[in-house]
């Protein structure tokens, strides 16, 4: 009878430490203090990294906590300088302040972002563990490329490539998206995603960056050859970055031929025509502009150019 008790007792007390290491805190509960703490000290702030460390000790797999980490070390690695560039844009953006040099020419000066290399990769190490755990949340693919576009400016290797992969992901395994606040996740929602890093890139404006313009639309378009949205930008390519008039005209035309009212297209192929200095051509696509333009300043502007290109009074 005592070696039985005694062997309950171990047993007992064995168990305790399990007991004593169960979470007092629910996920949810976790959440609920995290943003209020932020709503408090910000991101970044003051007790934030001790309550990540303890929600991630007791719910390691949680996917809100690796938001949160990430969000956390994207704000540590991130600081910024004020630096003298010889362009009147850099990024797309414009000087925050221009000063004069001893021979008058304007000197300008930018904001520019920095990141430290070790604590974006904590960030980056944290989202990508969030995907792995929930590879249909296009949330945090959508905060991890958007860290990376951040992170890389104007060389956006990482970030085209991991754009790249995403739309692979996308066409081949037909995931059914999730994106929190989103009422509908569809086809438009995924190609309006993509298209305004696509946006982004063209701002910025480099010889880099217009690839990854260029290479994003048409990988769009290896699954959806009638795209519109993609083969505007892709003439828009053409026209700006490699100046080159009459392979962008060919894809204005292919879309005008699926959507003959894509507004796009016809203000680019009026631009061109009027660059090119081609009054037939211009004549061409102003009737498009009467017809469909956005507004009645538009369609009006275009009738009374037609006018004057016709020899009207």
């Amino acid at each position: 009878m005592k070696k039985c008790v005694l062997l309950t007792a171990l047993t007992v007390l064995w168990m305790l430490p399990l007991f004593a290491q169960e979470p007092q805190t629910s996920q949810k509960e976790y959440l609920e203090r995290y943003n209020m703490l932020v709503s408090h000290v910000g991101a970044t702030g003051v007790g934030i990294e001790t309550m990540l460390g303890k929600w991630e000790r007791d719910y390691p797999e949680d996917v809100d906590m690796l938001a949160a980490k990430f969000v956390y070390y994207l704000g540590k690695s991130r600081s910024s300088s004020v630096e003298q560039k010889p362009v009147s844009k850099y990024l797309g953006e414009a000087p925050i302040f221009t000063l004069k040099d001893s021979l008058d020419n304007p000197v300008n000066y930018f904001e520019v972002a920095n990141f430290d290399d070790e604590l974006f990769g904590k960030a980056i190490s944290s989202i990508d563990k969030a995907i792995q755990l929930l590879p249909d949340r296009l949330d945090l693919r959508m905060y991890k490329i958007s860290a990376l576009v951040a992170y890389e400016k104007d060389s956006p290797d990482m970030a085209t490539s991991e754009l790249k992969t995403l739309i692979d992901y996308n066409r081949l395994q037909h995931p059914a998206w999730v994106y929190p606040g989103a009422e509908k996740v569809d086809k438009d929602f995924f190609d309006t995603a993509i298209q305004e890093f696509c946006f982004t890139f063209f701002r910025y404006g480099t010889p880099a960056t217009y690839a990854a313009f260029r290479d994003l639309s048409e990988k769009m378009l290896e699954g959806d050859a009638k795209n519109v949205l993609f083969l505007d930008n892709v003439g828009s390519y053409y026209l700006v970055a490699a100046k080159d008039s009459k392979t962008a005209l060919k894809y204005y035309n292919k879309v005008l031929k699926i959507k003959p009212s894509d507004i796009t297209a016809i203000r680019n192929c009026i631009l061109l025509a009027r660059n090119e200095k081609n009054v037939k051509l211009e004549k061409k696509y102003l009737p498009m502009m009467v017809k469909y333009g956005e507004t009645d300043t538009d369609k009006q502007a275009a009738q009374a150019r037609l006018a004057v290109l016709s020899g009207k009074k």
